[in-house]
């Protein structure tokens, strides 16, 4: 990186790319350490998390237009050839010379001029074969057309995705950088067109959602704030949360720092919305951190009910009460995980909200990684978690007390599956209600999500 000037967008994610691997570390602890050093830090982010969510999508093109797989190509310059395809391909209003022309300099200061050559071969080598960097899809998916949206995608000049008539699993697992047994599971469950729709969503940059914190401010004021900055913004449907369009960081917003909102997507606020938490309530968070969901309890029940928050992961758990001190909030305790049997009685808590670990197969746009790390074998490890979680949660709740049971999976077997068999086991429980929400690319675009709310009646 050229130390007299800051590094623009490209160098930092090359700079990230070469620290990373999706298999044993994440990429956004990385890119927190180096975006500082940049003024191009949306821009940084984007080519980070977008290069990451259609990485193999990308190799792809790589490997069937320069002829050249990725296997045989030196991982650093690997990393700057894979940033300049996702430019090429997703982003494009950015001119190709510029593309080209920084992730050659990118190679001198990286591997030296010697190996310049070849990164421009590459690159130029793909775009000679690019027919029109943005279409219209219409309703016409093809073995050459990338989709890169709903309505458009990067057109080629030959084939370099499966026939999506004869392997629609196959073509949509290439398409989106997915593994080909979950999109399999997918069309099984959900059928093509919500398979289509799960598949863009994924792979979308996530919107930024606020919720106001209503013990400190209205929606009405809130937005003021909002639009007297020159933020733009947009209000959801139900009147809860803005949508944030701005290049601050969420920290540099006005009212964060003052705790007037939490950043939540509307997927997940569901769970604390169904559950409907009274005022003088005692409430065990079993899986609280990062604290959202708990000081989204403490928000609707006024602040007044006697709220527990705790979590296996010590280190997380401190955001819970980092959240809850700039939200100015009261009610809400935290205690590590192999304290609360010896702090509280079983049977103690009018509501136990369980927000367990899972595949996360419904946010996958924001847990990155996930999609190369996810296998059959790991749903199935989770759901046993997750029920032995479900049973803990069972143990700690009153006669006639509620359990909220979340995941951000999309997978029966996490959901409601899973459900079903907790009442089997658990005659003195029923369900009162069930939610499934299928990730969304739309205008007001959300992730994925489940929520059960179970009652106890003895």
């Amino acid at each position: 990186m050229n130390s007299q000037r800051p590094p623009t967008a490209r160098a930092i994610a090359t700079a990230v790319f070469n620290r990373f691997n999706p298999m044993r570390n994440y990429a956004a602890p990385i890119l927190n350490k180096l975006l500082p050093q940049t003024i191009e830090k949306q821009r940084a982010t984007d080519l980070v998390f977008g290069t990451i969510r259609n990485r193999l999508a990308i190799d792809l093109v790589i490997t069937k237009l320069a002829d050249c797989p990725v296997e045989r190509i030196p991982p650093k310059l690997l990393n700057i050839i894979r940033i300049g395809v996702y430019e090429l391909i997703f982003n494009s209003a950015t001119p190709e010379y510029s593309i080209i022309n920084e992730a050659v300099e990118n190679a001198k200061a990286i591997a030296g001029r010697k190996r310049t050559g070849f990164v421009n071969a590459v690159l130029r080598q793909i775009t000679r074969h690019i027919q029109n960097r943005q279409i219209s899809l219409s309703s016409v998916y093809d073995e050459r057309t990338l989709p890169q949206t709903p309505l458009a995608g990067c057109r080629f000049d030959k084939d370099i995705l499966p026939d999506p008539q004869e392997s629609p699993a196959e073509y949509l697992a290439a398409a989106f950088s997915l593994p080909g047994w979950l999109i399999a599971d997918w069309l099984a469950e959900f059928g093509a067109e919500k398979t289509q729709n799960i598949c863009f969503a994924s792979n979308r940059k996530p919107g930024i959602y606020a919720r106001p914190n209503i013990l400190k401010t209205t929606l009405q004021q809130f937005s003021e704030k909002f639009r007297q900055a020159n933020i733009d913004y947009e209000i959801t449907p139900d009147g809860a949360m803005l949508k944030i369009k701005s290049p601050k960081t969420v920290p540099e917003l006005p009212g964060f720092a003052q705790g007037l909102f939490t950043v939540q997507d509307i997927t997940a606020s569901y769970p604390v919305n169904m559950l409907s938490p009274a005022a003088d309530w005692r409430i065990l968070d079993l899986c609280a951190a990062p604290g959202t969901k708990t000081t989204q309890l403490a928000e609707l029940t006024g602040d007044k009910a006697k709220i527990i928050a705790t979590d296996t992961d010590k280190k997380r758990l401190e955001k819970v009460t980092e959240n809850t001190a700039r939200l100015g909030l009261n009610s809400i305790s935290t205690i590590e995980y192999e304290n609360l049997q010896k702090t509280f009685d079983t049977a103690s808590f009018d509501a136990v909200l369980l927000d367990v670990p899972c595949s996360n197969t419904g946010v996958l746009a924001r847990r990155i990684e996930a999609r190369y790390r996810i296998r059959p074998g790991t749903i199935k490890d989770l759901a046993k978690t997750q029920a032995e979680l479900l049973q803990t949660a069972a143990a700690m709740l009153k006669p006639k007390g509620k359990i909220c049971y979340s995941t951000c999976s999309i997978q029966k077997d996490e959901n409601a599956d899973l459900i079903k068999n907790f009442l089997r086991l658990n005659p003195a429980f029923e369900l009162e209600s069930e939610l499934l929400t299928l990730p969304s690319a739309e205008t007001f675009d959300h992730d994925g999500g489940y929520v059960a709310i179970l009652n106890r009646n003895a």
